[in-house]
């Protein structure tokens, strides 16, 4: 290959790189939310959630009371939003901030001991989570509620066509879930095999308009039924045993060719 060229597709693969960075990992094509919980859940209930989300979005849809300019000071946001997500059950991590259309967003990272005590949470109030086994099953329930003390619309430009999105990063196979296409009653299949997407407008979402149906068609739950056994888990057990048997081969190897590379007999007369 001409080196010109090469340089150029060196430059392409970097700019893909970097807007696929940019975009969290999704791709540029990825649909642009203005608000987005992003939870990754193990089985014993203990969790990570990211929520990404334009301050606008956080006042309309929470009634926190954020000032929304530009230029507002962004060390102050970070305190009253640090203030907003800690509780005994919560940890605040890292809170990023970026502009986009206008508007400041931020990325508000949680580490949280129990998801079933996140509602404890004010901004998370709206929500109530369950995770129980049902059998050789474990079962997740994420019911939504209408927005509490939001102001009218519109705040700071948002119109309420604005696209909201739940993300749930799931550690076993899925056996039954419920996630839907954006104004469709098409079944949306997992994402890399284990996350799941539910999309909504922002007015719909402020409404309280159900964003999906459990399997007992009680409306504003996402539903997910999988295994009680981890994937990761599973990965490690077969790993484990993978090794153990590759090792027991070269074992055997070496031991038939040390047997079999004894000692030449001598030449010399006794």
């Amino acid at each position: 290959m001409h080196p010109r060229w090469r340089t150029a597709l060196l430059a392409v693969v970097i700019a893909t790189v970097t807007a696929v960075s940019a975009c969290g990992g999704r791709g540029p094509l990825a649909p642009e939310y203005e608000y987005e919980e992003d939870l990754t859940l193990s089985l014993d209930g203990s969790a990570t959630l990211v929520v990404n989300a334009s301050v606008p979005a956080l006042v309309a849809l929470h009634g926190l009371a954020l000032d929304t300019a530009l230029n507002a000071r962004a060390d102050e946001l970070r305190n009253q939003i640090r203030s907003a997500y800690s509780s005994d059950n919560t940890r605040v991590g890292r809170i990023s901030n970026w502009t986009r259309r206008g508007r400041r967003f931020v990325g508000i990272h949680l580490a949280i001991d129990d998801v079933r005590a996140l509602s404890n949470v004010p901004p998370l109030a709206w929500s109530k989570y369950e995770l129980y086994e049902e059998g050789e099953q474990v079962v997740y329930r994420h019911k939504l509620s209408p927005s509490q003390n939001a102001p009218a619309l519109p705040v700071n430009g948002l119109t309420g066509d604005e696209l909201v999105a739940f993300r749930l990063h799931l550690p076993a196979r899925i056996r039954f879930q419920n996630s839907r296409y954006l104004g469709k009653d098409e079944s949306r299949p997992a994402a890399r095999g284990n996350i799941l997407t539910w999309e909504q407008r922002l007015r719909e979402r402020r409404l309280g308009k159900p964003i999906a149906y459990a399997e007992d068609r009680t409306p504003d739950v996402m539903e997910v039924r999988m295994d009680r056994e981890s994937i990761l888990y599973r990965t490690l057990w077969l790993f484990g045993i993978a090794f153990v048997a590759a090792m027991l081969v070269i074992a055997g190897l070496i031991w038939l060719t040390m047997r079999r590379g004894g000692p030449a007999p001598s030449d010399h007369p006794r």
